[in-house]
């Protein structure tokens, strides 16, 4: 399933999703402009877990540092576009019911936490990890608390449907929980662990950052049906 819009106007302005979203696309671009180089970039400024559990093996820039700069980084065209069409779907809401400060803590939090779960899963591992999918799978999961009867239109195999949110991002966690459980932590690909990590901390901080006026499992008015999310 790829989303492509839901029927949840936001009322203020996203202006912190936009900078990331913005940030992040355009670091990417600097990343393309480095040709073969920027393998040697993912390496500096990706997180590697054994960076923090062989500190003396480790070089670039400071391990901790690296638990910021990986969101920024992607590995692909598919990865960028892909991460940013969910947080420009999804983000705006969760900025949205937390406001523009904390949904900033909010997002690295997520982030931060996916990170160390990846150090935790495999602490000896030489890969760097990047990519923004952790901090995004935060924001889902608040999501999923507080707005799962919102509908999300989603591309299903050969032609677009409107689904409720907690089908779309239930059935998307599940697939992450699954390949993380059944891939081994040490096999090059996609960061699955740093998916559930993400969507654990987001789960976990919602509660304690989203404004009290905002309900659990809020009901949305019926709206049109191409409304913009």
């Amino acid at each position: 399933m790829i989303p492509l819009l839901d029927d949840n106007p936001a009322k203020l302005r996203p202006v912190v999703t936009i900078v990331l979203i913005v940030t992040c696309v355009a670091i990417f671009l600097w990343e393309e402009s480095l040709g073969q180089a920027s393998d040697s970039a993912m390496l500096l400024l990706g997180l590697t877990p054994n960076a923090f559990t062989h500190p003396g093996e480790a070089f670039g820039i400071p391990a901790w540092l690296t638990l910021v700069t990986f969101m920024f980084l992607h590995a692909g065209w598919m990865h960028v576009i892909g991460n940013m069409l969910y947080l420009w779907i999804f983000g705006n809401n969760i900025e949205d019911a937390m406001g523009h400060g904390k949904f900033t803590l909010f997002y690295f939090a997520c982030g931060i936490i996916a990170g160390l779960t990846m150090i935790l899963v495999d602490p000896n591992s030489h890969t760097p990890v990047v990519g923004a999918s952790g901090a995004i799978s935060g924001v889902l999961a608040s999501y999923m608390l507080l707005y799962p009867r919102a509908r999300v239109r989603v591309w299903l195999v050969v032609w677009p449907v409107w689904i409720r949110a907690v089908w779309v991002v239930g059935v998307w966690f599940v697939l992450q929980l699954l390949n993380a459980v059944l891939t081994p932590a040490s096999e090059p690909g996609t960061a699955w662990w740093a998916h559930v990590g993400g969507f654990a901390a987001g789960l976990l901080l919602t509660p304690l950052l989203k404004s009290s006026a905002v309900p659990y499992f809020g009901p949305v008015e019926p709206r049109g049906p191409w409304a913009n999310g």
